[in-house]
């Protein structure tokens, strides 16, 4: 048995393994590659020939795990893809949205088309967690990652031994999903890093932060301007404002939510309680009259009819690393005005424009003009929905045995300050991939 790490090596995207185990091949995710400097890779042939890969196992939804998936059905790929019932859905409406935004990006050519979306959802089946899939004597269980809907972990057993594929892994106490359930035991264990040498405050903490900028910034008479992933963190933060007015911790605010992607990903999460956890049900079976004022912005001409409001509202859009999308606009508008707010609540990677803002850049190239930056920025790292380090550590603590871990998705100064502090407290062996890397499994 063999594995070939084709993507998150070093990095946070990209996310693509290949096992190769009795003249089987299994691909374990298929993403993007999104930061800046390796967006080139995205268009390169894949290192592997698609139409000897008999199974692609996705971990879940996001573009930098799920988008190169259609690329492996136009480029010969009939085997079947296997995920969770909610993956599968919010599967559907991130590709077609990926596609979309390819084709307005006309200095580039799409890397599919859509008959080929069509083609991997069509192909696509479901497997619920802890459920058991025999996949040509391979067994195969999903483990719930707690990271956004339908994310999952992945157990293979082969020959009574185990390998262990992270995705990526969730926080604890974290709103509407459940809390990340560890496989028991592992031989082998490839696992994210992506927060694996800091800590995150805690959520209340990162909550009264949040509602602080907000009051804040309408004092300053601004806008309030917050980019986020639409699938997983706008869920979160429509939840958690929504439950602040509620308690009466903030007035009933404005919120407009301009991402028809985040809209319908709003939608599917709606329509998948059984994986919330108990505190989320609540909420939905006794609804208060008290919450924000939510406008969903569909059209092109509404969303710049938001330019028009110049104070007292927070806008809501993708892409979260402002790499894209409307977001950019609305940036454009509103970070050259001292009174407004830009408050960033995800991991922002190497290269992007997020990375740039929050590292302190003076001025930015939005639209093809550099803009000044004026707003004040502010950086909650606690609405992540990726474990900290210590969430990682308490994830690896429950898995019995001693496994081999390989360590991805993270930047590499990240990685390498993990797998010291793994090696001490647990004294597994653990190894750091680079991009093709080949390693043996006996």
């Amino acid at each position: 048995m063999k594995i070939q790490f084709l993507g998150a090596t070093k990095t946070v995207t990209g996310s693509c393994f290949l096992l190769e185990v009795r003249g089987i091949n299994i691909l374990i995710d298929c993403g993007f590659f999104q930061e800046d400097t390796l967006e080139y890779l995205n268009y390169e042939p894949f290192a592997f020939n698609p139409k000897k890969i008999d199974f692609v196992i996705l971990t879940h939804a996001h573009l930098d795990h799920s988008a190169l998936i259609p690329k492996l059905f136009g480029e010969g790929f009939k085997g079947k893809v296997i995920t969770t019932p909610s993956t599968k859905d919010l599967l559907e409406i991130m590709l077609l949205d990926a596609f979309k935004v390819q084709k307005n990006e006309h200095y580039k050519e799409p890397l599919y088309d859509e008959e080929n979306i069509y083609k991997a959802l069509k192909s696509t089946e479901v497997l619920k967690y802890n459920q058991v899939l025999n996949l040509k004597g391979i067994n195969l269980t999903f483990y719930d990652a707690g990271h956004i809907l339908g994310s999952a972990s992945v157990k293979l057993e082969i020959d009574g031994k185990s390998i262990v594929f992270s995705g990526d892994i969730g926080r604890k106490n974290y709103p509407i999903l459940r809390d990340p359930e560890p496989p028991s035991q592992a031989e082998w264990l490839v696992m994210e890093s992506t927060y694996g040498n800091r800590m995150h405050k805690t959520l209340n903490q990162s909550i009264d932060e949040l509602l602080q900028a907000i009051k804040e910034t309408f004092k300053r008479g601004g806008n309030v301007i917050i980019p986020a992933f639409a699938v997983g963190r706008t869920q979160d933060l429509l939840y958690i404002l929504n439950r602040s007015v509620k308690q009466g911790l903030i007035e009933p605010i404005n919120v407009y939510l301009d991402s028809p992607l985040a809209e319908e990903a709003t939608k599917v999460y709606l329509s998948h309680p059984e994986v919330f956890d108990d505190e989320a049900l609540k909420e939905m079976r006794n609804p208060r009259r008290t919450s924000i004022k939510l406008h969903f912005v569909k059209s092109v001409d509404e969303s710049k009819r938001l330019n028009n409001i110049k104070s007292h509202s927070v806008i809501i859009a993708s892409s979260g690393m402002c790499q894209g999308g409307r977001i950019i606009y609305h940036l454009y508008h509103n970070i050259q005005r001292e009174e407004c707010g830009i408050i960033f609540v995800g991991f922002q990677a190497k290269g992007t424009i997020g990375r740039k803002i929050i590292e302190g850049e003076k001025e930015i190239s939005l639209l093809g003009k550099i803009i000044p930056i004026r707003a004040k920025i502010y950086t909650i790292g606690g609405f992540s929905a990726h474990a900290d380090q210590s969430e990682l550590m308490d994830w690896l603590s429950a898995i019995k045995g001693n496994p081999e871990v390989f360590l991805v998705h993270g930047e590499e100064s990240v990685i390498e300050s993990f797998k010291n502090f793994i090696e001490e407290r647990f004294k597994f062996s653990c190894y750091i991939p680079d991009r093709l890397s080949i390693y043996e499994l006996t």
